[in-house]
C-alpha cells in the first residue's frame, strides 16, 4: 500500500532539515536557559507543556485557518469579495494581534518569510504567490506554515498538527544543544505531548469554515506573558546562539 501524498508531504513540511531557517530560532527556549527557567528535563517538559498550551494552540489554530483559507480558492484568499471581506491580510493582521511581544511578532514573520520562499520553489501554487503579495512584510510562520499545508495538499487539521509539532521540537532541540541534554530522553518528552499534540490540532480543525473571515476573531487567543517577556529579553541579549 502506498504512502498518500499529503502525509509524506506533512513529514517534509515538519522535517528540521528543511531549508526554511527554523533551525536558527529556539521558540524561547535560549532565554529561558539563560533566566534559569529550564535546567534540566523537568523544567524543559514544564516548558514545553506550557508552550504547547498557549502559543502552541494559537499557531495551531491560525495553520489550520490558513489552510482552510488557501483551499477555499483564489477569490477567497486573496482577492476579497463579500464572503471573504479580509483575505491573507486579514488573516495575518489576526496572528499580528495574537503576538503580543515586538520580538515574538518580528521572529514569526521572518520564520514566515523564509518558508513561503521555500515553500514558492518545493509545491508552486498561486495561493501561495497571492499570500507572499498580499502580505509584503512577511507573512507570520503559522500562516504561512498553513498555506504551505494547503498547496502540499495537506488538510487542515494537518497543517494544525504541523504548527502545534513545530511549537515543540524547535524548543526541546535547543534545548539539547544549549544544555547538553541527554537527546533519547528529550525525545522521550515529545513522545510523552503526542496525546496532547493530537487533541490540540483535532480541536483546531473543528471550528467550522475555518476559511470565512467572519470566524477568525473567534480563534483561540491565549497568552503567555512569561514567553512575551523571554523574547524581549532574548533580544537585548550581549550573546545569543539563536536568533529568537
Amino acid at each position: 500500500m502506498g504512502v498518500p501524498a499529503a502525509n509524506a508531504a506533512l513529514l517534509l513540511l515538519t522535517d528540521s532539515r528543511l531549508p526554511a531557517g527554523g533551525h536558527g530560532h529556539s521558540g524561547g527556549a535560549e532565554a529561558a536557559v539563560s533566566s534559569g527557567v529550564v535546567r534540566d528535563l523537568t523544567t524543559l517538559a514544564a516548558f514545553l507543556r506550557g508552550r504547547l498550551a498557549a502559543s502552541g494552540r494559537v499557531a495551531a489554530c491560525l495553520a489550520a485557518a490558513a489552510c482552510a483559507l488557501g483551499t477555499a480558492g483564489p477569490a477567497a484568499a486573496g482577492r476579497p469579495d463579500e464572503d471573504h471581506p479580509a483575505g491573507w491580510a486579514g488573516l495575518d493582521a489576526e496572528a499580528d494581534a495574537r503576538t503580543a511581544s515586538p520580538a515574538q511578532r518580528e521572529a514569526s514573520r521572518v520564520q514566515g518569510r523564509l518558508l513561503l520562499r521555500t515553500a514558492r520553489r518545493i509545491w508552486p501554487s498561486p495561493v501561495l504567490d497571492e499570500l507572499a503579495r498580499a502580505v509584503p512584510s512577511g507573512a507570520h510562520h503559522p500562516v504561512a506554515l498553513g498555506a504551505a499545508a494547503g498547496a502540499a495538499g495537506c488538510a487542515p487539521g494537518e497543517a494544525a498538527l504541523a504548527a502545534a509539532y513545530a511549537a515543540l521540537t524547535g524548543p526541546a532541540t535547543a534545548a539539547v544543544r544549549l544544555l547538553g541534554l541527554d537527546p533519547v530522553a528529550v525525545h522521550r518528552l515529545l513522545a510523552d505531548l503526542a496525546p496532547d499534540l493530537e487533541r490540540i490540532a483535532s480541536a483546531a480543525a473543528a471550528p467550522p469554515d475555518l476559511a470565512a473571515a467572519s470566524t477568525w476573531a473567534g480563534l483561540p487567543a491565549h497568552a503567555a506573558p512569561a514567553l512575551d517577556l523571554l523574547a524581549e529579553r532574548h533580544l537585548r541579549a550581549e550573546l545569543r546562539l539563536f536568533v529568537s
